[in-house]
């Protein structure tokens, strides 16, 4: 097998895809823990909106612990973990505590991302292994596609962030959270505000603008650039951002709704859009 690629399910690859191994974190409602992907987005927004008690847990170190040790007895020489932001939730440390204990090498990386972006750098490095790179390869190719990756999004409220305490720089707007409609983005792996909009219409076309300039300057630079739109109970609003994406982009984004751990943290209503670079 050579070099392995492990992620996790905020990732949104499903059960895994081009040789991803994908473990799952859990989400809790009313004190019921389900594992990410067995919830439904439009599930988790009904129980969100009826005030039902949302909650979050990383895997174990015993989960991960259990995969190191399943991907070496298939042959496995080495493994490189890809994890969301540190920031975001304590998956990379249970990652880094089971690497300690792990039969065969392990490399974790902390991508400082989420969802699609997250999903591009697990992918990419599962091809540079597919190739037969080695452990360092495979490393710097996940570190590399994390390089001008963008997360921009738009909440409905803060109050969800706040709870779930993934609010980073953005507490700073909680004061004056019901006169405005924030824009988002992931900076250095935290939640950080990035403007401030009066309406959900015209924060929604300031979402559509920063997203095409941002690709724009990735493309400047020499990158190819895949763009999707990300969704909790808002179908319509994305197909409409996508279609308008679209039409500047020149390629369809992938529309996705938002897998259970992430939506329970920014709420029914949210739309993000992600931009995943090539090399």
């Amino acid at each position: 097998m050579g070099i392995v690629v492990v992620t996790d399910s905020t990732a949104g690859l499903g059960s895994g895809r081009e040789g991803v191994t994908v473990v799952p974190l859990q989400v809790v409602v009313d004190g019921r823990s389900q594992t990410d992907g067995t919830v439904s987005g439009a599930d988790l927004a009904a129980a969100m909106r009826k005030r039902r008690q949302v909650s979050t847990s990383r895997p174990t170190p015993h989960l991960f612990l259990c995969e190191y040790e399943r991907l070496a007895e298939e042959g496995a020489e080495g493994i490189v973990s890809v994890h969301l932001s540190s920031a975001l939730s304590g998956t990379i440390d249970a990652a880094r505590s089971a690497a300690v204990d792990s039969p065969v090498p392990v490399r974790v990386v902390d991508t400082g991302l989420i969802a699609a972006p997250l999903g591009n750098a697990a992918l990419v490095a599962a091809r540079c292994a597919a190739e037969g790179a080695d452990l360092d390869a495979v490393e710097a190719a996940a570190v590399g596609a994390c390089e001008g990756a963008e997360v921009l999004l738009y909440v409905d409220t803060l109050e969800h962030l706040r709870r779930g305490g993934r609010i980073g720089g953005a507490r700073a707007l909680l004061g004056s959270a019901l006169a405005i409609k924030p824009i988002l983005e992931l900076r250095g792996g935290v939640v950080e505000p990035l403007e401030r909009v009066r309406t959900a219409g015209k924060a929604l076309a300031r979402l559509e603008v920063l997203s095409l300039e941002r690709a724009q300057a990735l493309r400047d630079a020499g990158r190819e650039v895949s763009i999707s739109v990300l969704h909790l109970d808002a179908q319509e609003r994305a197909d409409a951002l996508a279609g308008r994406l679209a039409g500047q982009h020149g390629e369809p984004p992938e529309v996705v709704e938002l897998g259970a751990v992430i939506g329970a943290h920014v709420g029914p209503g949210t739309l993000a859009v992600t931009l995943s670079p090539s090399a």
